[in-house]
């Protein structure tokens, strides 16, 4: 995921051809299919303008995902293979704007009758073990939350059985909940509840500022990597404004799953994590009133519409048995842990950090060192290919030719 920025190269393997005219037909169908989206959740009983806004920043999320290869699996694996920051320069970049814009709007409680809301999550054994788990199937799995729906959006197929696993993963995960919320866990902190607003904002650049400084001297992130990153936080601040909290993914594949349980005679109802407040009846609403699933279907939706408008959508296969069995697991890892974690890279990473909770830098620290671990299984399923697998020692292709 943390690719260049020159406009992807064709795949060795056999893909299917894609000319003009079906790049076209795919484009009008997403457009199609984004006026329906948008159109329908504002028409529907209980659905607001709102959600069709978030709809349209959902497509403008997968649209820039796609065009600059804005990546997070990526970024951390080429820092472990490769010692090369530039990827967390970029973030570095990403998280200092979003902070400047989402702080101030926290602190400001109500904005255009919308409640500002940036929760802290706790940290514990739970969110230890799911960020370890994520971190290492992000790396198997090919992808993340948002590099699963950008890289499906471009046609890779192999996708397919990472979001499978994500839901499934998910699904499992709050069914689970229940006994990893019975371990030690520490309260949710967030660095302007310790020391106040300005005090916090000032901090948090200070050491983002400190992030982008200690990656001089190695590879630099690209102008559209970093405009890509810019474009993220703009567009994270946009979905708190209008949704009342920051961009999330994850927790739509939980919904997902459970309802799929819940139909197939396994009642989700029961579970400790649908018998919080709040969550208690989302089971029983549509799921076209879920926020963060319209944003997910509209993120994949932006991808595919950028890849085909730009004549870069190639379907094809992603890989061998080995390769989609490892996307099939690393989806289920991915999905299990960010139940656990509170989240993905874009919750409990992106967001969290953005609003100030001190749990996303935690969790980018255990999801460096799960992603470690994912690294070492990656030949096992036919990734990295030019490397030879050894524990730590791997001599691994660039990272920029991997796909995810």
């Amino acid at each position: 995921m943390l690719s260049s920025l020159r406009r992807p190269a064709l795949p060795a393997q056999p893909v299917v051809s894609t000319g003009l005219g079906l790049n076209r037909l795919i484009s009008a169908t997403c457009i199609v299919a984004l006026v329906v989206l948008a159109a329908g959740v504002w028409l529907q009983p209980g659905g607001q303008w709102r959600l069709s806004a978030l709809a349209l920043v959902g497509a403008g999320i997968g649209a820039v995902l796609l065009r600059t290869s804005f990546g997070f699996a990526g970024a951390f694996r080429a820092l472990i293979q490769e010692r090369d920051a530039s990827g967390f320069r970029a973030h570095a970049a990403m998280l200092a704007l979003a902070s400047l814009l989402m702080l101030p709007m926290l602190a400001q409680g109500h904005l255009f009758g919308q409640a500002m809301r940036g929760d802290a999550t706790p940290v514990g054994i739970g969110f230890a073990v799911g960020a370890l788990l994520f971190g290492a199937g992000m790396q198997v799995g090919g992808g993340c939350a948002s590099g699963t729906l950008y890289s499906l959006g471009g046609g890779n197929a192999r996708l397919l059985g990472t979001l499978l696993g994500f839901v499934l993963g998910s699904a499992l995960g709050a069914w689970s909940m229940g006994f990893w919320w019975s371990l030690p866990t520490l309260p949710g902190v967030t660095l302007q509840g310790l020391i106040g607003f300005g005090p916090a904002l000032v901090l948090q650049l200070a050491v983002l500022g400190l992030i982008w400084r200690l990656g001089r001297g190695v590879k630099a992130p690209s102008r559209l990597l970093v405009a890509g990153g810019l474009a993220l936080a703009l567009l994270n601040a946009l979905t708190l404004l209008l949704a009342g909290k920051p961009w999330g993914e994850t927790s739509a594949f939980a919904l997902w799953g459970s309802k799929l349980f819940t139909a197939a005679g396994i009642d989700a109802h029961s579970w400790a994590y649908w018998r919080r407040p709040g969550f208690n009846t989302q089971l029983d609403r549509a799921t076209s009133l879920d926020i963060t699933s319209i944003m997910d279907v509209a993120i994949l939706l932006g991808a595919t519409l950028a890849a085909a408008g730009s004549g870069v959508f190639r379907p094809r296969w992603g890989g061998d048995l080995r390769a989609w069995a490892g996307a099939l697991l690393g989806g289920v890892a991915m999905g299990f842990g960010a139940r656990l974690s509170n989240g993905c890279n874009i919750g409990a990473y992106f967001s969290a950090i953005s609003v100030g909770s001190l749990s996303g830098w935690a969790w980018a620290a255990l999801a460096l060192a799960g992603s470690w671990m994912g690294i070492q299984l990656r030949p096992l399923f036919g990734l990295d290919p030019g490397g030879r697998r050894s524990w730590g020692r791997a001599r691994p292709e660039p990272v920029s030719a991997q796909a995810g």
